[in-house]
């Protein structure tokens, strides 16, 4: 399938990058902002994923489709075609701590910086089915909140709050 041809995913592609490069900008600009909206996406990608998994877990192995990695496409439809709810509702699991930490400071919010970070690097081989280049920036907006946020709780007004 070309993929270029179907208006349907060459706007969805459009629409995860504008979303992505608006993480990057807040991830700089407004910290907190771009960690709601990480915990959103995260919260609603293990939500979906869950459900998925569950109840139409054949869909995933579209994803073979998309990836430029042969690895990826060995993986996907052998082990991984024999166990998707399992591997599936793992991920999900592992989205929804990562959401769970972008509400949170100090060393939960890091690891799952971490972990987010790890997760959207892992899934850039699925190239369009993981909307390329999207998640690479999605990772490194992460990476600058790793680097200059975490040290207050996301709902915290001011910094001021915290001194005594």
């Amino acid at each position: 399938m070309n993929y270029w041809n179907n208006q349907f995913y060459v706007n969805m592609l459009l629409v995860s990058n504008l979303v992505a490069i608006v993480q990057l900008v807040a991830a700089a600009r407004w910290p907190r902002t771009a960690r709601m909206s990480f915990f959103l996406l995260f919260a609603w990608a293990s939500w979906i994923n869950w459900r998925t998994s569950q109840q139409d877990a054949p869909v995933y192995l579209e994803y073979a489709n998309y990836t430029w990695s042969k690895w990826y496409q060995r993986f996907i439809e052998g082990w991984f075609a024999e166990h998707i709810k399992i591997a599936v509702g793992f991920i999900a699991c592992g989205q929804a701590l990562i959401a769970i930490s972008m509400l949170f400071k100090g060393w939960f919010f890091k690891i799952g910086c971490i972990g987010a970070i790890i997760f959207l690097l892992a899934i850039l081989p699925l190239g369009f089915g993981a909307a390329f280049p999207c998640t690479l920036i999605m990772a490194i907006a992460v990476y600058i909140l790793f680097k200059k946020s975490g040290n207050e709780f996301i709902w915290t007004a001011s910094n001021a709050l915290h001194t005594q």
